[in-house]
């Protein structure tokens, strides 16, 4: 029996990610995955390679498992991959993994370690037990805010440490991510952010490390249920979001092979008795010539799919592992390839890197280049229509906010 008859990928949450990753499944398998989420997602329900379904109220605690256990009973014949496409939900699994393994293939570490990684206090505390070096931060309250006194120097950037909760609220000025350059504006952010908004929880304040996107560096593993890394990709984002409700989010990626940056991952991962998949944001910082840990995800992000269109199907690993039960071998992940998602227009004005821009063109140019939502072999009327209204609001997005990072959006 071919393997898409005996297995279901269940994905739950951002459509975007969500999209990426069941293109990864489709191309390694020929299997549809069934996509979930609390929330209809209409951009992307024209896709033909997924079933979207809307569950209601998914993500409030006492619907979420017994809604996983239903789709289980009507999927009892079939082998079900329960994978996360943003960090919330990644959370509910873990919370509940000793309910969902009952059912379903759960690749996530249990609950305390999970919470240990996503909590960033505590992972800076760990990572550094490693060697990583990270920026200098402080965690403001809104009971300390108006008397906080930074204990480092301008600019620094600004941040909700729940970002589900922030999604909800509403107020002029509102970003995903703020850099301040002076205390007035640094002031006016926190004044914005807890008294014009409903966020109570917690923000982080960090030190910017100065730079263009480019001196950041995505790494993305994969590590076995043995406790083993299977796979290691570094990837160079060259271009970020500047939109207020995606700054920071990777929308062009140039795979780049940094043997050190993978060792070390590799090292940690392994020694902290990980499994599953986990992603590192870092930025170069020229200042000393250090790489700076600003977080560890472990769910895919959209961007992961770059690992996948160097020719290394990131979902062909947990689906091996998990229902197949193949050995795999560690492979550090040297092709050279361009991910993206913007326009090649956007991507070739606003990349501040000419060196990098030309290399995009050459990767372009040498059919080593792919738009992982722009997907022709997925593409009827509707799709068409919605892809390239998002390609064309690209444009105008960049026009407005490129290098807008502070709480004016002009």
């Amino acid at each position: 029996m071919a393997i898409e008859h005996v297995f279901l990928p269940v994905l739950l949450g951002d459509e975007m990610n969500a999209y990426g990753m069941a293109r990864a499944f489709y191309e390694a398998y020929g299997v549809k995955p069934l996509a979930l989420n609390h929330t209809n997602m209409e951009k992307i329900q024209q896709s033909d390679l997924w079933t979207f379904r809307e569950i209601p109220r998914l993500h409030i605690e006492e619907r979420f498992v017994t809604a996983l256990k239903a789709i289980a009973e009507e999927f009892k014949e079939k082998k079900l991959l329960l994978l996360a496409c943003d960090e919330f939900y990644v959370k509910k699994i873990v919370e509940h993994k000793e309910e969902l393994v009952e059912n379903f293939l759960v690749p996530y570490v249990d609950a305390p370690l999970a919470h240990q990684l996503l909590t960033r206090e505590s992972m800076y505390e760990l990572c550094a037990q490693f060697g990583f070096q990270y920026p200098a931060s402080h965690v403001c309250t809104v009971n300390d805010y108006e008397d906080y006194d930074m204990p480092f120097d301008y600019p620094v950037v600004i941040k909700p440490m729940n970002m589900t909760k922030y999604a909800t609220c509403i107020f002029p000025g509102k970003k995903k991510v703020y850099i301040a350059y002076d205390k007035d504006e640094k002031d006016s952010i926190l004044r914005a952010i807890y008294k014009e908004s409903a966020y109570r929880d917690d923000l982080m304040i960090q030190q910017y490390i100065p730079g263009e996107d480019a001196n950041m560096r995505v790494v993305n593993a994969y590590i076995g249920q043995d406790g083993k890394a299977k796979l290691l990709a570094v990837g160079n984002p060259i271009l970020e979001e500047h939109s207020p409700e995606g700054i920071g989010r990777y929308v062009a990626i140039m795979t780049t092979y940094h043997q050190e940056l993978m060792d070390n991952v590799k090292s940690f991962l392994e020694a902290i008795q990980f499994h599953g998949f986990a992603t590192f944001d870092m930025k170069y910082d020229d200042r000393d010539g250090q790489y700076k840990l600003l977080s560890i995800e472990l769910h895919n992000e959209l961007s992961n799919y770059y690992v996948t269109a160097s020719g290394f199907n990131l979902m062909q690993y947990v689906a091996d592992d998990y229902v197949r039960g193949s050995k795999q071998q560690l492979t550090y992940v040297k092709n050279k390839h361009l991910w993206t998602i913007v326009p090649n227009g956007v991507l070739f004005k606003y990349v501040q890197n000419e060196q990098l821009v030309m290399e995009a063109k050459s990767l372009i140019r040498q059919g080593m280049a792919t738009d992982s939502i722009f997907n022709y072999k997925d593409m009827n009327a509707k799709r068409w229509l919605n892809v390239t209204l998002d390609n064309l609001s690209f444009y105008r997005s960049y026009k407005k906010y490129f290098n807008n990072k502070g709480l004016s959006n002009t």
